[in-house]
Order: structure tokens, then C-alpha cells, then sequence
């Protein structure tokens, strides 16, 4: 299937590692033009592969929680293509921010994860506007089910599915289409740093794996890039506003389903 994305020019924050990563490879692939937008520099190889399937792919580095280097960044974009046709909004992490940490680790923490969603949207969107084009926010389960001593990721991740559906509203009389990609379990660099706190990390992958109803293992970063990616290009041209769960049915099937299979 073509998806129509050759030569389009898409943002992609946190986009050298985890989900991002992938997400700018699946762009590549497609022929995009990725835009990878990380407060590090990036390894040679993986630009290497990106440019390797799309010569044009830069990387920038961008302290996001910094509204100076996130216009600097959209303003290179714009001068050395002269165009934006999407945004993966993707950077953040689950910094297990709780009711202990208080108000200022809550607030720190928001900045971190949320703010700069708001800041690139509102950056990009005379461009979006002008290429008819399409946002994707990457948000988390921990939005919709909670997960305990998370306060501030889950509030910041919520907030970005109540941003997904206002965007979308904002948007819609400039045919610019706004979505969200919902993952659960996937193994991130990030994830596999978590999982390794337990006592028995492959016990505890082990029972994580047991409750995911489909096929009872992680999603893969690339499953996630897929349909973040689809939902950027033209074969998704009337989808607008919704919230699309990538993950094997893990937050709205019956886990016990896991106990029966």
C-alpha cells in the first residue's frame, strides 16, 4: 500500500530512541523525510540507516522543555525545506512522579512530559495549516487505567488525549487531521531499564507477557510505528480526534484471558 508520504517532511520529538526511533525509520521507509528532533546527539549508525533509505532525513538537537531551541528547531526545518507536513509529538517518560514527590517535582515533571506537546503543535501549525497536514500524539495507557505512583505522567498523558480531540476540534476547518497512539507494554530502552529494578526481571516480563490477551507478548516498537505512521499519511485522510489503541488488547480486554489461554 502506498501511504502517499514521499518527499513529506514530519517532526518526530525523542525521535532517535524507543518508539521515536522507530517511528522515524517506518517514515524513512516510506520515503518521508524525518525530522528527529533529541536533546542528544544521535548514534552515526542509526542516522546512517536513516539516510540510507531517505538521503534528507536530519537530525536536530533540541532541549524541548527550552521554547527557544523548539523555534529554532521548526524555523531550520523551514528554511532547509520549506515545509512541514506532520508532527509526532513523542518525547517523554515515566518518571514515577507520585503524591510524595510534590508540587514542584509534579510541576517539573509536566514540564518535561506535556508542555512541549502544546509548544510544537502551536509552532508547526501555520505549516500544518498550509500543507493540510497531521499531528500524532503518542500518549500511554497510564492515561486511561492508571498504573499508581505516576501522578504527573498519567496527568500529562491524559492531558494529551484531552489535547488530541481540542486539536483536532481547532483544526478541522483547515484540514489537519490530529490523533493519538495509545501503547501498554512495550520494550523501549526505557522499559528494559524498568524491568530490570525487579528482583526477578524474567519472572516479571513473565507475568506482564501472561496478561497480554493477544498472542501474550510485548508490542514492538515498529507495530507502533506503523500505525502512528499510517495515521500521518493520506490513506487515514477522513480519521481525525481518535485515540488508537496499539496493544494487543492489553487495556480493554479481559486479563484474565490470560489465566484461560
Amino acid at each position: 500500500m502506498d501511504l502517499g508520504l514521499k518527499d513529506k517532511v514530519v517532526l518526530v520529538t525523542g525521535g532517535a530512541s524507543g518508539i521515536g526511533a522507530a517511528i522515524s525509520a517506518s517514515l524513512a521507509a516510506e520515503g518521508a523525510v524525518p525530522v528527529v528532533l533529541t536533546r542528544r546527539a544521535p548514534e552515526a549508525g542509526f542516522m546512517a540507516e536513516l539516510t540510507g533509505k531517505s538521503p534528507r532525513a536530519i537530525a536536530i538537537v533540541t532541549e524541548l522543555t527550552d521554547d527557544a531551541q523548539c523555534r529554532a528547531a521548526v524555523d531550520q526545518v523551514m528554511a532547509a525545506f520549506g515545509r512541514i507536513d506532520g508532527l509526532v509529538n513523542n518525547a517523554g517518560a515515566n518518571d514515577s512522579v507520585g503524591l510524595e514527590a510534590g508540587p514542584e517535582a509534579f510541576r517539573a515533571s509536566i514540564e518535561r512530559n506535556l508542555t512541549h506537546y502544546y509548544t510544537m503543535a502551536h509552532l508547526c501549525a501555520p505549516h500544518l495549516r498550509a500543507s493540510k497536514g497531521a499531528i500524532v500524539n503518542i500518549s500511554s495507557k497510564t492515561a486511561v487505567t492508571g498504573q499508581g505512583n505516576t501522578s504527573a505522567y498519567a496527568a500529562a498523558k491524559g492531558a494529551q488525549l484531552a489535547l488530541t480531540r481540542e486539536w483536532a476540534a481547532a483544526f478541522a476547518k483547515d484540514g489537519v487531521r490530529v490523533n493519538a497512539v495509545i501503547p501498554a507494554e512495550s520494550m523501549t530502552p526505557l522499559y528494559a531499564r524498568w524491568i530490570q529494578t525487579f528482583d526477578d526481571p524474567a519472572a516479571q516480563l513473565a507475568e506482564i507477557t501472561r496478561r497480554i490477551p493477544l498472542e501474550h507478548r510485548m508490542t514492538s516498537p515498529a507495530e507502533l510505528a506503523d500505525q502512528t505512521v499510517f495515521l500521518l499519511s493520506e490513506r487515514a485522510a477522513h480519521t481525525t480526534g481518535q485515540w488508537v489503541f496499539v496493544d494487543g488488547g492489553y487495556t480493554h480486554l479481559d486479563r484474565a484471558l490470560g489465566e484461560r489461554q
